[in-house]
């Protein structure tokens, strides 16, 4: 029974982290794609749209602010 615990801990401990960890990563693409929006609520809602497409697309994350920032310069001026 003991080591029946210690193992359903373990798993949970590493699920807890790896769980954490890919929230943070979300976290910070978002973020990411915020600051480069600026306050425009509209540019915000296009620089999310382009999130969800590089996720779609496999864009890896060395490649990602790269890709944002062509995706903002890509933005229709009003």
């Amino acid at each position: 029974m003991d080591y029946f615990i210690v193992f359903v801990t373990t798993v949970t401990g590493l699920y807890f982290h790896w769980w954490l960890y890919v929230r943070i990563k979300r976290w910070m693409d978002r973020d990411l794609a915020l600051s480069l929006a600026g306050q425009d609520q509209a540019r915000r809602d296009y620089m999310l749209e382009r999130l969800d497409e590089a996720r779609r697309q496999g864009v890896k994350r060395r490649d990602l602010p790269r890709w944002l920032e062509r995706a903002a310069a890509d933005y229709p001026a009003s």
